[in-house]
């Protein structure tokens, strides 16, 4: 909740992810929150009052999630809707005029966010969602110690910093110090 918080505010990409991930460990604790708060949230440190609001945010998660129907795939709705809203954002940037140096970044991806959308079968998957799912399944295999050749590592690298670029501006857009057109 606190790593959640922060990464709201710093980078909307990293908070999606870290939320995607939070999703998933509920889910590793077939979402038996006595088992998940004694096995995973007692690890975490802070205070007693810290320690029980940590553990109201994930029970809250976990309620969450059952109720949208989410226990074995998916993501929350408010997760679903934050990356609509991204990719709404990265459409907007592309407009000729709007952000000259995203879109350059953004034409050197095109192709590679062509070719994982092509991998993953989802020919309708929109760009953002398209990275943001590419990044997951790239922390996913770092996470289990997979091998990734250079290439592939490259290519999430380019990934991170195009939804970095992104996150950056839509969160300067909605604290009200970017506006479209303002370029660098």
């Amino acid at each position: 909740m606190i790593i959640a918080k922060e990464k709201r505010k710093s980078n909307l990409a990293e908070y999606i992810l870290y939320m995607w991930q939070v999703e998933d460990v509920i889910r590793a604790y077939n979402f038996d929150f006595e088992k998940l708060s004694s096995e995973y949230l007692s690890r975490f440190a802070g205070d007693e009052s810290v320690r029980k609001e940590i553990g109201d945010w994930y029970q809250n998660l976990l309620v969450m999630m059952e109720k949208e129907g989410i226990q074995t795939v998916g993501h929350l709705q408010f997760l679903k809707n934050l990356l609509a809203d991204m990719n709404e954002f990265h459409l907007k940037m592309l407009e000729p005029g709007m952000e000259p140096q995203y879109a350059a970044i953004y034409l050197e991806m095109n192709s590679l966010i062509a070719e994982l959308r092509e991998k993953m079968n989802q020919p309708e998957m929109p760009d953002v969602e398209v990275c943001m799912n590419g990044l997951y399944s790239f922390l996913i295999l770092r996470m289990q110690k997979k091998e990734i050749n250079s290439s592939t590592a490259v290519s999430f690298q380019r990934f991170g910093q195009l939804m970095g670029y992104l996150s950056a501006r839509y969160l300067q857009f909605e604290k009200g110090d970017w506006e479209f057109g303002d370029g660098e």
